[in-house]
């Protein structure tokens, strides 16, 4: 199959929050030449220039789910051959195992995802952690080679982004996390390798800044 030129596949695997996550990547695209097309064909998304991996509630349901639609390979070779960006379950995804469950993630960035254990720890005005954690929280770009990731650009260290979650990434190497936030801790909240960027924040709730981020995904050349 062959699509027109720059195309992004949204994968529909069915446990992706796509209409706001597509409309988001069609709003960051307009007027730039990118066609964002919504997909359960793995055929479209093995054609497409770039893809978007969504995904929200049990981790899994996701991998199951992935895996039955027939989808799971040409996510595997997307990861392998074009930019792909994660969002939330789906940025959960391409680690090598998960707590929530029991189960084998893409392993596709070494690391685990744990669960928030915030038991007895309260915040700074003496409240005590929630889990899940939803709502605004800071994220810090961190930085390799003197520079932070490249879809960080023109986007100001500290800007805050929208959370829903109750596991976070432990990564292997430091190398791989492209940012982090803290919520009882500092954790991953966004992971990079190759041509592989994913957050576990919401982009497509979290107003410019996050808009701003898919737009540098789309002129991203990693």
């Amino acid at each position: 199959m062959s699509l027109k030129n720059n195309t992004v596949a949204v994968v529909d695997y069915g446990m992706g929050n796509l209409r706001s996550v597509s409309q988001a990547v069609r709003t960051a695209a307009a007027d730039t030449g990118w066609d964002v097309v919504v997909t359960a064909d793995p055929e479209v998304v093995l054609a497409a220039h770039r893809v978007v991996l969504p995904g929200q509630g049990a981790m899994p349901d996701c991998m199951r789910e992935l895996r039955e639609s027939g989808l799971q390979e040409a996510v595997l070779h997307a990861a392998a051959n074009k930019p792909l960006f994660g969002v939330c379950v789906g940025m959960q995804m391409l680690l090598d195992h998960s707590d929530e469950g029991d189960v084998p993630g893409l392993g596709l960035i070494p690391g685990d995802v744990r669960k928030f254990d915030l038991a007895g720890k309260t915040q700074a005005d003496g409240s005590r952690f929630k889990v899940p954690q939803m709502g605004w929280n800071q994220v810090h770009q961190t930085q390799h080679g003197g520079k932070p990731h490249a879809l960080w650009a023109g986007i100001a260290d500290g800007s805050f982004y929208y959370f829903v979650h109750s596991f976070y990434a432990l990564v292997q190497q430091s190398a791989h996390c492209a940012a982090e936030a803290d919520y009882g801790g500092r954790f991953a909240c966004a992971v990079a390798r190759d041509n592989i960027f994913a957050t576990q924040f919401h982009p497509e709730k979290s107003s410019d800044q996050g808009l701003a981020l898919f737009r540098n995904f789309l002129g991203w050349k990693p």
